[in-house]
């Protein structure tokens, strides 16, 4: 993969290659599970012990091919007091496939024969190991490395997924060579020989695709796309309206509601859900948030958010972790949220930051508003009661309380708590200091359009006058 992430860490749709796995394995309602690692292991028993706690995981020291990584998984099963009969179904299934889907598996579980293999037909077989047949009976699987030129015209290749009878993992597992051109001890020996000693083994014929292995970064790429689209075609079947389901993105843990409309450039990420009217994008990003019905979020990056119904956000805003906004509410043009709560019908419309702050019912929050959170050591919170009018520019600093219907005068900093129904101005008087420009800046542009005027304009004949 050219990566210092493992292989089987590398997520697609939102998921981890190996929790892709394992979701579609748990289908099968196994007794046990049992995941055999190898490469960077340290990573990826960090993740399974906090993704996937309930498996099992053994080490395989030396990767020393399918056959060893079976044994080294037997052997870890067995340590645990667990103690497999000899019709016990074992289902052996690859780690960096991905796209294998629970319907796939469920041939696994016929019980008339002593093994069955997963197969698929590739139209470019390279790479994988193929499958030898007797009418509807497989006799051996080649690897490629191992087939002759004859063997690696077949289409039909193998998987990498089995279910084998325990008694025949046990009779054939310690007699497995390494005397092929690996040098490994395959588990597609054990199929041979159950073949060769007079056992079923089955072909379970599945969509390649079903089956992609991911070695690289190309075939990640691959898998990305062709899970995109199945999720798409998914929730377009379920009612969702996509304008270019191509340019739009679903991790496989998002939930839909009929009647959403996604627009183009749509990434819905995590643990995201949308109820029914809600209408993203384009240009959206939503990690793990909840929107509700009829709610509009339009060009916005939202994470870890709620959205309530009829709530609107954007064009180009910014929901942090924790926020939350009521149902009606609305956050505009370049607007930053981070764990702040907007009462119902709230508006904060224009270039403003609101931090740690709770916004109570039917007030505005005025243009290029600064919620002013951090003293450089701490953050600290504002609250903002019903019915408020906050002007334009304000900076409230934080910790600060506006009481309901209190109203702010434009260019204020607000550093006192504003009791309800006042008015609060914080700023100093304007000063006009007159014929400044005549006598300071004399000869320039400014000056010629100022003479145009009147000299009572210009110096009015007032006590209050102030001049240059």
């Amino acid at each position: 993969m050219q990566s210092n992430l493992a292989k089987v860490l590398h997520p697609i749709a939102g998921l981890s290659i190996i929790s892709h796995v394992l979701n579609a394995a748990s289908s099968l309602n196994a007794d046990h599970t049992v995941v055999v690692v190898g490469h960077q292991r340290a990573a990826v028993m960090e993740y399974l012990a906090t993704s996937h706690p309930n498996v099992i995981t053994a080490v395989q020291e030396k990767q020393n091919g399918t056959g060893d990584a079976t044994s080294v998984g037997l052997t870890a099963l067995a340590a645990t007091g667990v103690a497999l009969k000899d019709q016990d179904n074992v289902i052996v299934l690859a780690g960096d496939i991905p796209l294998i889907r629970p319907e796939t598996l469920q041939p696994l579980h016929n019980l008339d024969r002593d093994a069955v293999v997963v197969t698929a037909i590739e139209d470019n077989p390279t790479g994988y190991g193929r499958i030898i047949r007797s009418g509807d009976l497989v006799i051996q699987i080649v690897e490629e490395k191992d087939a002759s030129s004859q063997q690696r015209d077949i289409l039909e290749i193998n998987s990498g997924i089995y279910a084998i009878k325990h008694q025949h993992l046990v009779n054939h597992l310690s007699n497995l060579s390494t005397n092929n051109a690996s040098t490994e001890k395959y588990l597609t020996d054990v199929v041979k020989a159950i073949a060769d000693s007079g056992g079923k083994v089955l072909a379970s014929l599945v969509d390649a695709d079903d089956v992609m292995g991911v070695n690289d970064k190309e075939q990640l790429a691959q898998a990305n796309g062709l899970l995109s689209d199945r999720i798409a075609q998914y929730w377009l079947h379920q009612g969702v309206t996509m304008l270019d389901p191509s340019s739009t993105w679903i991790d496989v843990q998002v939930n839909l509601a009929a009647d959403v409309v996604l627009y183009p450039n749509v990434y819905l990420e995590g643990t995201t859900s949308v109820e029914s009217g809600a209408v993203i994008g384009p240009d959206t990003v939503l990690r793990n948030c909840k929107v509700g019905a009829g709610a509009k979020v339009i060009s916005s990056r939202c994470i870890g958010s709620t959205i309530a119904a009829q709530a609107s956000v954007g064009p180009f805003s910014y929901l942090r972790a924790e926020t939350s906004l009521a149902e009606h509410s609305k956050v505009g043009a370049f607007v930053e949220v981070k764990k702040s709560r907007i009462g119902r019908g709230s508006k904060v419309l224009h270039l403003t930051y609101v931090g740690d702050a709770q916004i109570g019912e039917e007030s505005n929050i005025g243009a290029s508003t600064v919620f002013v959170n951090y003293d450089g050591e701490q953050k600290h919170n504002t609250i903002v009661g019903d019915h408020v009018r906050i002007g334009s520019d304000n900076m409230l600093v934080a910790p600060v309380e506006i009481g309901d219907g209190a109203y702010t005068a434009a260019g204020s900093v607000i550093t006192e708590n504003v009791p309800p129904g006042a008015m609060a101005i914080g700023r100093s008087r304007q000063r006009n200091i007159f014929g400044w420009v005549l006598k300071k800046r004399a000869g320039s542009k400014s000056a010629a359009a100022a003479e145009k005027h009147s000299q009572s304009d210009i110096f009015p004949p007032t006590n209050n006058s102030e001049e240059a």
